[in-house]
């Protein structure tokens, strides 16, 4: 990386700052994650090389810059890891995974001088997916008990919300619908995470189930789809799902 921002290096490693990396590191965290996903170990060390490369690209940047250099990096996390983890480096007590995460919580609030539960709720990133900032917030309020007492409980509030989100759709302004179907969302990732399951992965599979009905679609229809009516897409589509039902019966049967 030294060589490619070097005076003779490239043209474009050279230009690079951190706001224009910043996608980047997103992009191959992601792709790591679906390597992962995929349980393809080739493409995770190859993914996590990316992801490397990205955390090597920013601290040159920043020993350019005068910042800091790479090994501040490493230095970092490895001050981190120890003082997190006084049951191993230290004389603290930890006998359960439950345990450990309720340290590391208390000790990364007080690194952060985190006086607040609000401090501690704003410090989960902005520039996070707001799925996901939704679920790790939800997750800190339960911590401090705040919280329903299973799915079964916060259910009705998903009802409550997809009622007051159809009233604004009916006849509210843009901002009021748009504010109630947050909370209607809010409201249903809360009840996927007291099923102790990931609202990201739910709604990844729906992704893939979206592709893959497209895929029929276009494989079984005559014409381009893009030429077809919206009554004949709605049949190709209901075709793609009982197909989909039939895959899943049959192959139960022979596991039977």
């Amino acid at each position: 990386m030294k060589v490619l921002r070097g005076e003779n290096g490239c043209p474009w490693d050279r230009e690079q700052t951190h706001e224009s990396l910043r996608q980047y590191i997103l992009e191959e965290a992601y792709e790591a994650v679906d390597a992962i996903d995929a349980d393809d170990i080739c493409a995770l060390y190859d993914e996590l090389g990316d992801v490397f490369l990205q955390v090597v690209f920013h601290a040159e940047v920043a020993r350019q810059c005068g910042e800091f250099d790479i090994d501040d990096v490493a230095t970092a996390v490895c001050k981190k890891m120890i003082h997190r983890h006084p049951h191993i480096f230290g004389d603290g007590k930890a006998d359960t995974a439950k345990e450990v995460v309720t340290n590391w919580e208390a000790i990364k609030r007080r690194e952060k001088n985190n006086e607040t539960f609000v401090s501690v709720l704003r410090d989960v990133p902005r520039s996070m997916g707001a799925m996901m900032r939704a679920y790790k917030l939800q997750k800190k309020a339960a911590a401090v008990g705040f919280d329903w007492s299973g799915a079964k409980e916060a259910l009705p509030k998903v009802e409550e919300e997809l009622a007051e989100w159809k009233v604004e759709l009916r006849g509210g302004t843009k901002d009021a619908m748009e504010d109630e179907a947050g909370d209607l969302l809010f409201a249903i990732i809360n009840v996927l995470r007291l099923m102790k399951t990931n609202p990201e992965l739910c709604l990844n599979k729906t992704c893939e189930k979206f592709i893959e009905r497209l895929a029929f679609m276009e494989e079984h229809a005559e014409k381009e789809l893009s030429e077809l009516t919206l009554p004949e897409l709605d049949c190709l589509w209901e075709r793609a799902k009982h197909e989909k039902a039939d895959k899943i019966g049959k192959n139960a049967e022979k596991m039977g």
